[in-house]
C-alpha cells in the first residue's frame, strides 16, 4: 500500500519538479516565457518574426540581415505575477484553506549577437530563458497533494545560427538550439488520506533542436516574416527523496513544443508603422509523459497525463518616431492557453490572458539605444476540479480531490540596450537598416 501511495505521487507530481510545471509565473501558455524582448514587449509581441530590432530573432533568425556590420542587445525583464488560491468545501484537505500570492518575482534575460561577414552572409548568437518557473506555496494548504513548498524551473537555450540575404527582398536563417533545464520541487505526499510531510525532487538534463525563418519584402515598406522553433525532447535524470520510504533515481523526457510565428510590419509613413503577430505552439504533442523510478518495479508505469491542446498568440501594435532620439509603441495581445478545465491543476493553473503593453526607446548615440516597456496582462480566473466526478486525469494518479479558483495578473517591466560595435562594412537594402 505505502508503494502504491509513492507511485501516485509520483505520477501526480514528481515530474513536474523534473521538467516545468507551469503557472501564471510564466507568461505564456504552456511552459512558455514571451519576455525575450523589451523591445517587443513594449507592442505586446506584434510583429516579432518580422524583425525591426536584433532581438527578432528569437522568432526568426533571418531577422539578422537587417542589421549590418556587428550588433548586440541585450534585454531583461522583471516578471511581478500574482496568484492565489481559493478552495471549495469539496476538496480533501478543505481544512486547511488557500493561499495568498504564491508567485515568485523573477528576472529573465535574453542576450543577442549578430556579426556581418560580407554583403550576403551573417552569423549570430543568442541566449534565452524559454521556459521558466519561481513560486512558492504553503507547507499546508487544501491543494497541498498537487503543489507545496518552493518549486523552481530554470532554462538556458543557446541558439547559434546563419543568416543569407539571397536578394534584396528575400533572407533566409536557420539555427541549432542546445537548451540546460534545471528545477527543484517540494511537494506534499499523504499515505491512506493523511499528510506526513513533503518529498524533495530536483534535477537537470539537456536537450536539442533547431530554429529557422524567413523574411520577404513584397513592399519597400511592408516586411513579413516566418519563423519557427522547433520541438525539444527535454531528457530530466534526477532523485527523488520521500518521507519514510528514502531515496529514488527519476527520469524522463518531456516532449516540448515547437513553434510557428507569422509577424508583419508595414510603415505608413516615415513616422508611424504598424505590426501583427499570429503564433501557434503544438502543445498537443506533450501528450502523456511517462517516468522510470528506480528502485521502483518498471509496472505499472508513472506517468504524467499533461493532455495539452494546441496554444494561439495574436497581438497588434504601432510604432511612432516622436523624434530624432524618441520612438513611441505600444501594443495589445489575446492569448489562448493550451491548459484546458478538463486537465487543470494547481501547479497549471494557466488559462486564456489579454496583453496591453506600452514601451518607448531612446537613440543614445549613434551606436547606443535604449530600451524600456511595461506590460500588463490579465489572466482569466481558472477554475480546477480534480476529483472522481470530473475525470480530469490528474485525480487518478493522486485520489484526493482538490477543487477551487485562482485569481491571477502579471506585471511585468522590460529594459533593453543595444550596441553597434563598428560601422556597417557594406550597404545592405532593406527598409529597417540603419545606415
Amino acid at each position: 500500500m505505502a508503494v502504491r501511495g509513492l507511485r501516485a505521487w509520483l505520477r501526480a507530481g514528481s515530474a513536474l519538479g523534473l521538467l516545468a510545471g507551469v503557472t501564471v509565473s510564466a507568461n505564456a501558455g504552456g511552459f512558455a516565457v514571451h519576455e525575450q524582448s523589451a523591445y517587443f514587449q513594449g507592442m505586446s509581441f506584434a510583429g516579432a518574426a518580422a524583425g525591426g530590432d536584433l532581438s527578432g530573432m528569437f522568432w526568426n533568425p533571418a531577422v539578422m540581415t537587417q542589421f549590418a556590420g556587428i550588433n548586440s542587445y541585450t534585454s531583461i525583464s522583471a516578471i511581478l505575477p500574482y496568484a492565489s488560491n481559493s478552495p471549495s468545501a469539496g476538496s480533501t484537505f478543505f481544512a486547511f484553506g488557500g493561499t495568498t500570492n504564491v508567485g515568485d518575482q523573477a528576472l529573465v534575460p535574453g542576450s543577442y549577437f549578430s556579426y556581418q561577414l560580407n554583403p550576403s552572409l551573417w552569423l549570430g548568437m543568442s541566449v534565452n530563458a524559454p521556459f521558466g518557473l519561481s513560486e512558492h506555496f504553503p507547507e499546508a494548504w487544501a491543494g497541498r497533494d498537487y503543489a507545496a513548498g518552493t518549486t523552481f524551473l530554470r532554462t538556458y537555450n543557446a541558439s547559434p545560427s546563419i543568416a543569407y540575404r539571397l536578394n534584396d527582398w528575400i533572407s533566409v536563417g536557420v539555427g541549432v538550439q542546445i537548451q540546460f533545464a534545471k528545477a527543484s520541487l517540494n511537494h506534499g505526499v499523504s499515505f491512506f488520506g493523511f499528510p506526513i510531510g513533503d518529498a524533495n525532487l530536483s534535477g537537470d538534463g539537456w536537450g536539442y533542436g533547431f530554429t529557422a525563418g524567413v523574411t520577404l519584402m513584397p513592399t519597400p515598406a511592408t516586411t513579413v516574416g516566418l519563423g519557427y522553433r522547433s520541438s525539444i525532447d527535454q531528457k530530466i535524470s534526477g532523485t527523488l527523496v520521500v518521507p519514510i520510504l528514502g531515496s529514488f533515481g527519476a527520469d524522463t523526457t518531456v516532449k516540448l513544443p515547437d513553434t510557428v510565428s507569422l509577424g508583419i510590419r508595414h510603415r505608413i509613413d516615415p513616422q508611424l508603422t504598424l505590426l501583427g503577430t499570429v503564433e501557434w505552439t503544438n502543445w498537443s504533442r506533450i501528450g502523456t509523459s511517462i517516468i522510470s523510478a528506480s528502485p521502483l518495479p518498471a509496472s505499472p508505469s508513472l506517468t504524467l497525463p499533461f493532455d495539452y491542446k494546441d496554444g494561439w498568440f495574436f497581438s497588434a501594435g504601432a510604432e511612432y518616431q516622436a523624434t530624432d532620439r524618441l520612438t513611441l509603441r505600444t501594443g495589445l495581445a489575446y492569448e489562448i492557453s493550451p491548459v484546458t478545465d478538463s486537465v487543470r491543476m494547481p501547479l497549471v493553473p494557466d488559462n486564456d490572458r489579454f496583453w496591453a503593453s506600452i514601451g518607448a526607446t531612446l537613440q543614445i548615440t549613434r551606436s547606443l539605444s535604449a530600451d524600456l516597456a511595461y506590460s500588463h496582462i490579465w489572466v482569466r480566473d481558472p477554475t480546477i476540479n480534480i476529483s472522481a466526478a470530473s475525470g480530469n486525469p490528474w485525480f487518478a494518479t493522486s485520489g484526493v480531490t482538490y477543487i477551487g479558483d485562482v485569481s491571477a495578473h502579471v506585471d511585468i517591466l522590460s529594459i533593453g540596450i543595444k550596441y553597434r560595435w563598428d560601422e556597417p562594412k557594406a550597404p545592405v537594402k532593406t527598409g529597417l537598416i540603419t545606415k
